[in-house]
């Protein structure tokens, strides 16, 4: 085995003694915090439209039945998940060409000008059709960034880290979602407490918009003033960019690509039922006041936010692959305990207790999928590897299933979602057993 400084064969070198079982240095820690603070800026921008999608459904659609204005508000929250694989083709190819620092900050930077955009707009009684129009605009925007940003943060994350804190990094990228959709659900409860249900509906939910667009100036800043990531710099200075990111992912990587699919369906899915939208279907199912609600969506995240570093520690010390198994095989045991028991007549204390186990289980995935992404691929690839596939998974199986989940619920048909649920952890799980284990391998 070559063990100098140079990248042999697209390789990068083993981890040398020095490096096994060090700490992150202060350039490492601050890469990760810069890319971690983007991340929850994006999140909270992206998830904040699910926590006030009952209130954007009378803003910006005409009044009437208010099942159909709830499914259009979310058929635009769909749609902004069609623009996620084209965002992550273009940012992707875009970060593996001119860095990964650039294209963290364009993605910040177009995040939160929709953000603000959305939180501005007029309401449909004031310019009619333009209103929805507009929110479409500013969601395909926002679906746009959110599909480059997922796959330069986590290979920024990956390749700052040593070699045995890869997983570690990585895990911050999730916890970086978390937290994102924890400040989208406190901005809510705040807003939803401190003033009447008029006064939300009037003009707090603009604020919490205009808030989360405020947030992204100063991350645009922090991202600014970091550096970009070795592994990327020795590429450029052998000329190794990569000129078609695109062509290459479906050429020579392409079992890479669908494995990259099937490592995030189900995490992707759950992300969306178990901790974006839970709140808003536990009022629609149970009449529970949308305050509480998120008030228990809160606590759950708060304690994934405290189990995922650890988690991603563990997956370090025992690798990616017994975690991931673990997370699908519990995910599919879950899954009816999480919806089904919502329909059993239940008090906040157990809305509380439910969400929290689902997050507990989420917090698997969260640790080890973005390291597991990330080494898939060699660094000419990496972005586009990672944005590219993981943003059609996030369309195919995240976008779709608040949609699915409030039609099926309309229909009468809600105590069954968890059937797709489970069938889709399954997949993943198969995937999980099948994947080669990838700690302690060189990153290429």
């Amino acid at each position: 085995m070559n063990n100098d400084n140079s990248a042999i064969g697209g390789l990068m070198p083993e981890t040398s003694p020095a490096d096994l079982g060090r700490s992150l240095t202060r350039t490492e820690k601050k890469a990760i915090v810069a890319a971690t603070l983007g991340t929850i800026v994006e999140y909270t921008d992206w998830v904040i439209y699910a926590t006030f999608s009952s209130i954007l459904a009378k803003q910006f659609f005409p009044a009437g039945n208010s099942l159909t204005a709830l499914l259009s508000v979310l058929a635009v929250f769909a749609v902004g998940f069609l623009m996620r694989p084209i965002g992550g083709a273009v940012l992707g190819v875009f970060a593996d060409r001119y860095g990964r620092k650039k294209g963290l900050a364009l993605s910040i930077l177009l995040m939160s000008l929709a953000s603000l955009v959305i939180g501005i707009c007029p309401n449909y009684e004031s310019i009619g059709i333009a209103a929805p129009i507009i929110l479409v605009l500013a969601r395909l925007t926002q679906g746009f960034s959110a599909g480059g940003e997922f796959g330069s943060a986590s290979a920024f994350l990956i390749e700052s880290a040593p070699s045995n804190r890869r997983a570690f990094a990585g895990s911050w990228q999730w916890f970086a979602i978390n937290a994102g959709t924890l400040v989208s659900f406190l901005l809510g409860f705040v807003l939803a407490s401190v003033g009447s249900d008029t006064a939300l509906e009037d003009w707090g939910w603009r604020v919490a918009f205009i808030i989360a667009a405020a947030m992204g100036v100063l991350t645009l800043w922090i991202r600014l003033s970091v550096k970009e990531t070795d592994v990327f710099k020795s590429r450029v200075a052998k000329k190794a960019v990569e000129k078609r990111p695109i062509r290459d992912i479906f050429t020579t990587h392409r079992k890479d690509v669908l494995r990259v699919i099937g490592v995030a369906m189900a995490g992707n899915l759950l992300n969306y039922v178990w901790m974006v939208s839970y709140p808003s279907q536990v009022h629609l199912v149970t009449g529970m006041p949308i305050r509480e609600t998120l008030l228990a969506g809160a606590i759950a995240v708060g304690v994934s936010l405290l189990l995922m570093p650890l988690v991603g520690m563990l997956a370090d010390r025992i690798g990616r692959r017994p975690v991931l198994i673990a997370f699908a095989a519990a995910s599919i045991l879950w899954a009816w305990p999480s919806f089904g028991l919502l329909y059993q007549g239940i008090s906040l204390g157990e809305v509380v207790l439910l969400q929290t186990i689902s997050m507990v289980i989420l917090t698997g995935f969260g640790a080890a999928s973005a390291v597991t992404m990330a080494e898939q691929f060699p660094a000419e690839v990496r972005v586009t590897g990672i944005a590219l596939p993981y943003a059609l998974s996030v369309t195919l199986f995240g976008g779709t299933s608040p949609y699915i989940m409030t039609a099926v619920s309309g229909a009468g048909y809600g105590h069954l979602f968890w059937l797709y649920v489970a069938a889709v952890c399954m997949v993943s799980l198969v995937v999980y057993i099948r994947m080669p284990e990838m700690k302690g391998q060189p990153l290429r």
